[in-house]
C-alpha cells in the first residue's frame, strides 16, 4: 500500500518526541526537519512541503503545546489536522444534476487505467447509489479501447453505447440522448487520451466539453508516477477545468506524494481512489482517513464499511441463528468463506487496525492452492451431502475426491475441520459481541483454514 515508508518514518520521528516529558521549541524543529525529509522522500511537492512544515512548526511551538502534559501527542494530533486539511478536508461527492442524466466526462492519459476505472465508478454508482448508469464508448484513438469497455461493462452488467469510429463529440451527444429514452440517469463518457499531454488531445476534449456541458469533469491520475501525476492534474485543470480527480493503483508501490500534493497545487479534490486491480476496488476518498492511515493510527471506519459492503446481512442473520441452533452446513461454510476472501488481502485489512504494523503482515494472505482445494471438494458434492455431510460413506468420499482432483486423506480433513467448527460453534452461540465478529472469528479460528 502506499505511504508505507511514509508511515514508517513519522513514526519514528513521534516515537522520539515521545521519550520527552517536556519538548523544547529545538525538539519542534528537529521533528519538523525528519517530518519534512520524509514527506519529500514520498515524492510530495516541494513547495506543498515546505507550506505543510511552515504550519505545523507555528501550531507546535505555541505555548499550549509546549506546556501540555503530553505534548507529543498534541503535535501528532496537529500533524493529523494539517495533514487531513492538505487532501481537502472532506470527501467530495460526485456532482449529481438535478435534471437526469448527469453527464461525467472522464478524462487522463493513458496507462492510468481510464477505461477501466470509467467502468469501476459507474458500477460503484449502481451498487452504492441506486443508479442506473451508461457507459460510452467516445475514445477512438485506441484501437482496442471500445472492446475493453465492452467487456468490463458486460461483467459489471451496465451497458455500454458506442458507435464504432466515430467522431467522439458525436458519440457523446448521442450517448447522452440514448440515456435520455432507456432512462439512465447517469453516463460516463471515457474519452481518449495519450501518452503524454499533447495540444491535440486537449483541443478535442474542450470541443467535447463545450459540446455536451458535462456535470463532472473526472481525472484518472496513477498514483505510481508521482510528481507526474500532479503536473498532470494541473495541466488537465488548466485546460479543462477539472471537477476531481481519481487515483488509481494506491495499492501499488507508490510512494504516495500525489495524494498529499493534488488538492494543494489544483484545489481540486480527489473523489475517488482506486485500491486494487478488481472492478468493485474502488473507494471514496476521505482525507481525514488517509491520514489517520498515513500516520499509523489505522481507518476503523473503512473497515467497517468494507465489511457491511462484502458481507450479506440477511445471510448473517440467517446465520446466527443457524449458529445458536447448531444447524451451520457446508453450504454456510463456503459461502462465509467466500465473503471473507473478498474483503481483500490480511495486510489491507490489518492496515486499517489502530497499532497494528500491516508491513509485518506482508504477504500473509489466504493461501490459494490450499482455498482452491476446499472450493473443490466442497462444490463436488450434491447439495444434501453439502447439508448433512454424516452420509458421507467411502464410496462417496472416493467420488467427490475423484471430482474435486484431490484425495480421499483431503475430504477428511476438510469433514473434521469442519466438525471442529461445528464445536466452536456451540461455543460461540451463548458469546456477546456483534454478528461481524462473529462470523470473522468463526473463520479465523477454524483450525486448518487456509493462511499462507
Amino acid at each position: 500500500m502506499a505511504f508505507e515508508g511514509l508511515t514508517e518514518k513519522l513514526s519514528n520521528a513521534f516515537k522520539k518526541l515521545r521519550g520527552k516529558g517536556r519538548l523544547s521549541e529545538n525538539d519542534v524543529k528537529d521533528a519538523m526537519k525528519e517530518i519534512r525529509m520524509a514527506l519529500l522522500e514520498a515524492d510530495v511537492s516541494y513547495k506543498v512541503v515546505k507550506e505543510f512544515t511552515k504550519t505545523v512548526t507555528e501550531r507546535a511551538v505555541g505555548a499550549d503545546v509546549l506546556e501540555s502534559l503530553t505534548p507529543a501527542q498534541m503535535i501528532v494530533k496537529i500533524v493529523n489536522e494539517e495533514l487531513t486539511a492538505l487532501m481537502g478536508g472532506e470527501s467530495a461527492k460526485l456532482n449529481i444534476s438535478s435534471k437526469p442524466p448527469t453527464v461525467v466526462m472522464v478524462v487522463g492519459l493513458n496507462g492510468a487505467g481510464k477505461t477501466t476505472n470509467c467502468a469501476k465508478l459507474a458500477g460503484f454508482m449502481k451498487k452504492q447509489n441506486g443508479k442506473r448508469p451508461l457507459l460510452a464508448a467516445c475514445d477512438t484513438f485506441r484501437p482496442a479501447a471500445i472492446h475493453q469497455l465492452e467487456v468490463v461493462g458486460e461483467q459489471l452488467d451496465i451497458p455500454v453505447f458506442q458507435m464504432g469510429q466515430a467522431d467522439p463529440v458525436d458519440i457523446a451527444k448521442a450517448a447522452i440522448e440514448h440515456a435520455r429514452k432507456h432512462g439512465n440517469d447517469l453516463v460516463f463518457l471515457d474519452t481518449a487520451g495519450r501518452l503524454h499531454v499533447d495540444e491535440e488531445l486537449m483541443d478535442q476534449l474542450k470541443v467535447m466539453k463545450a459540446a455536451v456541458n458535462p456535470d463532472e469533469i473526472l481525472l484518472v491520475v496513477d498514483a505510481m508516477i508521482g510528481q507526474d501525476a500532479v503536473n498532470a492534474a494541473k495541466v488537465f485543470d488548466e485546460a479543462l477545468d477539472i471537477t476531481g480527480v481519481m487515483l488509481t493503483k494506491l495499492d501499488g508501490d507508490a510512494r504516495g506524494g500525489a495524494a498529499l500534493s493534488i488538492k494543494a497545487v489544483t484545489g481540486k479534490p480527489i473523489k475517488f481512489v482506486g485500491v486494487g486491480e478488481k472492478l468493485d476496488q474502488v473507494e471514496i476518498f476521505h482525507p481525514d482517513r488517509m491520514a489517520s492511515r498515513i500516520l499509523g493510527m489505522g481507518d476503523v471506519l473503512s473497515l467497517i464499511e468494507k465489511a457491511q459492503q462484502t458481507f450479506d446481512m440477511k445471510k448473517a442473520a440467517e446465520l446466527q441463528e443457524k449458529m445458536k441452533k447448531n444447524r451451520l452446513t457446508l453450504t454456510d461454510f463456503y459461502e462465509q468463506m467466500q465473503q471473507f476472501k473478498n474483503m481483500g488481502s490480511i495486510a489491507d485489512l490489518a492496515g486499517m487496525i489502530p497499532g497494528v504494523d500491516a508491513k509485518a503482515l506482508e504477504g500473509a494472505d489466504l493461501d490459494k492452492n490450499a482455498l482452491g482445494k476446499t472450493e473443490a471438494i466442497i462444490l463436488s458434492m450434491t447439495p444434501e451431502e453439502r447439508e448433512n455431510p454424516s452420509i458421507l460413506n467411502s464410496s462417496r468420499k472416493k467420488r467427490i475426491a475423484a471430482g474435486s482432483g484431490t484425495q480421499v486423506v483431503d475430504v477428511n480433513r476438510l469433514l473434521k475441520q469442519f466438525e471442529q467448527m461445528q464445536q466452536l460453534t456451540k461455543q460461540m452461540a451463548g458469546m456477546a459481541g456483534g454478528k461481524m465478529a462473529r462470523r470473522m472469528g468463526l473463520l479465523g479460528k477454524f483450525k486448518g483454514f487456509p493462511f499462507g
